[in-house]
């Protein structure tokens, strides 16, 4: 059989889809990959110890012993090795990481926070969607605005003052001290109402981006089988159920992997909160070991391994249905 030609529009297809991809895979390799390979590589590395002399003083009264830091054999070994020594996984097994109680509470936060300020800020996006949905057209403007208003303020401004009303002066905190009976109580010296508060703010203040995609979904969603639903007889949650809700799946699964991703490395509502003693999460681990006067550059880099390699998993079984949905399609 002759050969086939290659059309000439399949080819200026794929230029054109090249040159059009090529500023985002550029910015991608430069923003994204390298400092991920950057970051593992640094992972494996330990930093050099400082080079120690021992130094003998002898006086008419004897000889002492004295050690001292040889400056120049530690800055000609910080030169001839710039990444430090190669340690491989001693990091991640069995150095100041995976050994640590603080590790495992950081990971137990960050889990806990994920697995609930996700669905249910997806939840109640979606219940204050079909609400404003629901309302007459001239109260959905003032409505829409104030339901946006925790995703217009600055995230460290809202988590500082829901801070200061949780304070044993505020007035959520007297408000608990009056419903406990309890004039001593403070929620900022209680680990488990810290961590309450901090999935309180999260649901609080992630919800209106579900809130938005949600309600731009709902007004695709095809009126006329909705009517026909309604002729048919089915009630408002059969309506919800069988006809908006598949409708809404693609939306649904694209702000579970940017909610799964944002709420595993949540880090601004402990700074907010000051709530480092009660509740640490793998982001402001990250952050622990780069402040300071010892900056832990190689456990910073394995706990940022351990940080992305745990986003991986989370978003696994999405994706995987992702892609199955894909195919049969």
């Amino acid at each position: 059989p002759l050969p086939r030609l290659a059309n000439p529009r399949d080819t200026m297809k794929h230029r054109t889809f090249f040159w059009f991809f090529l500023p985002t895979a550029t910015a991608m390799l430069l923003f994204i990959a390298f400092p991920i390979v950057s970051v593992v590589i640094q992972s494996v590395y330990a930093p050099h110890s400082q080079v120690v002399v021992e130094v003998e003083n002898c006086g008419p009264f004897g000889c002492t012993r004295s050690s001292s830091v040889d400056q120049a054999a530690t800055r000609a070994l910080r030169e001839a090795e710039p990444l430090g020594r190669f340690v491989g996984l001693e990091i991640y097994l069995n150095t100041n990481r995976l050994l640590r109680l603080p590790f495992y509470g950081a990971l137990a936060f960050t889990l806990t926070y994920t697995a609930l300020v996700t669905p249910l800020s997806i939840m109640l996006g979606f219940v204050v969607a079909l609400s404003v949905n629901a309302l007459p057209r001239v109260l959905k403007g003032p409505t829409i605005f104030f339901s946006l208003l925790p995703m217009i303020v600055t995230p460290l401004v809202g988590g500082l003052i829901l801070f200061w009303m949780t304070d044993s002066r505020g007035v959520l905190g007297a408000f608990f001290q009056y419903l406990t009976g309890d004039p001593n109580l403070s929620v900022k010296a209680s680990t488990p109402m810290m961590w309450a508060m901090l999935i309180v703010y999260g649901i609080w203040s992630t919800a209106p981006f579900a809130f938005v995609v949600y309600y731009a979904g709902l007004q695709t969603v095809p009126q006329d089988t909705l009517e026909s639903a309604m002729i048919d007889g089915a009630t408002r949650w059969q309506r919800i159920r069988y006809v908006m809700l598949p409708h809404l799946l693609p939306l649904t699964t694209f702000m579970a992997l940017i909610k799964l991703m944002d709420n595993f490395r949540v880090f601004e509502p402990i700074i907010s909160f000051s709530a480092s003693a009660h509740a640490q999460s793998l982001s402001y681990f990250i952050y622990s070991d780069l402040g300071g006067e010892t900056r832990l550059l190689s456990s910073a880099a394995a706990t940022s391994v351990l940080t992305i390699v745990g986003i991986i998993i989370l978003l696994s079984p999405v994706l995987v249905r992702t892609w199955r949905n894909f195919g049969k399609a």
